[in-house]
Formats: structure tokens, C-alpha cells, sequence
């Protein structure tokens, strides 16, 4: 009988520490599930100021192109006589700004003259190539635009224009 006994107890004694290890081992997966969500939450933040940041700079680059569609008398800049260096301007907000890149380039693809609809043949709108960079210091974005402004009327007959 003794023996019966020893033997119940060894069993006892060797199964004294499953119990510790298997708690162990549910905290681990827990603080493993927890770090995950951590991560992904502060991974959805980012993307979100990211998308906020940009939209900012979206908004500048948007004033920049308004700026530049105003006539000369209103404000806006005349593309045949450019200024020697980009022409940046602060928003309102303080962290978002715009810069028109002058001198513009005349376009390397297609027609340097466009036709002119209402107007005698001989008149057109000469097309420039303008970059329009929005940016937001708060969040560090930029956004840069292409953008194909029409200057004109001018004359731009059947003679070869520069």
C-alpha cells in the first residue's frame, strides 16, 4: 500500500507546476493581443494625420491657383513678365503656405498658341507650364500641381511665334 501511495504523490508533485506555466503562457498571449492592438491604433493615427496634413497643403496649393487665375489688375501675376524668383505667400491659418514657381516655362509638348473661341483668327492665348507647391509646416506636407495657364489675347497669326 505504501507503494500506492508514493506513486500518487510523485504524480502529484509533477503536475504541481502546470498550472503556472499554463497562466504564464495566457498573460503572454494577452500582452501579445494587447501590443497588437496598440500598434494598429497608433497606425490608424499616423495615416489620418498624414491624410489631414496633406489636405492641408491641398487647401494652399487650391489659394495658389485661385491667386494665379486672377487677372493682373486684381492681384493675380502676368506670366510674360515673370519674376525672378518663386512667389511664396502664408495663409491665414499660419502654418500652411504656397509658392507659385516662376519663371514660367513655355510647354515642350503641344501647341505654344491656343485658339481663342469668339475672337478673329489672328488672336490666341499663349500657354505656360506653372508648378503650384502647398505645404503645412504643422503636419510637414506637400503638395505640388501642375498647372497649364492661358495668357492671351495675342496676336499669333500664321507667322512662327517665340
Amino acid at each position: 500500500m505504501d507503494k500506492k501511495i508514493l506513486t500518487a504523490v510523485s504524480k502529484k508533485n509533477s503536475e504541481a507546476g502546470f498550472a503556472l506555466i499554463a497562466a504564464i503562457m495566457a498573460c503572454l498571449i494577452l500582452l501579445a493581443l494587447g501590443m497588437l492592438v496598440i500598434s494598429l491604433s497608433t497606425q490608424d493615427i499616423r495615416v489620418s494625420v498624414k491624410i489631414v496634413g496633406e489636405k492641408r497643403a491641398l487647401a494652399a496649393a487650391d489659394t495658389g491657383i485661385h491667386t494665379l487665375s486672377q487677372p493682373v489688375a486684381q492681384g493675380g501675376l502676368d506670366p510674360q513678365s515673370p519674376i525672378g524668383a518663386p512667389w511664396t505667400t502664408n495663409r491665414a491659418d499660419g502654418v500652411s503656405s504656397y509658392t507659385i514657381n516662376y519663371p514660367a516655362t513655355r510647354p515642350t509638348v503641344g501647341p505654344l498658341l491656343i485658339r481663342i473661341w469668339g475672337y478673329s483668327d489672328p488672336w490666341r492665348q499663349s500657354r505656360y507650364n506653372v508648378d503650384v507647391v502647398g505645404r503645412n509646416t504643422e503636419y510637414n506636407t506637400q503638395v505640388t500641381i501642375g498647372v497649364g495657364v492661358g495668357y492671351g489675347p495675342v496676336e499669333g497669326g500664321t507667322t512662327m511665334q517665340r
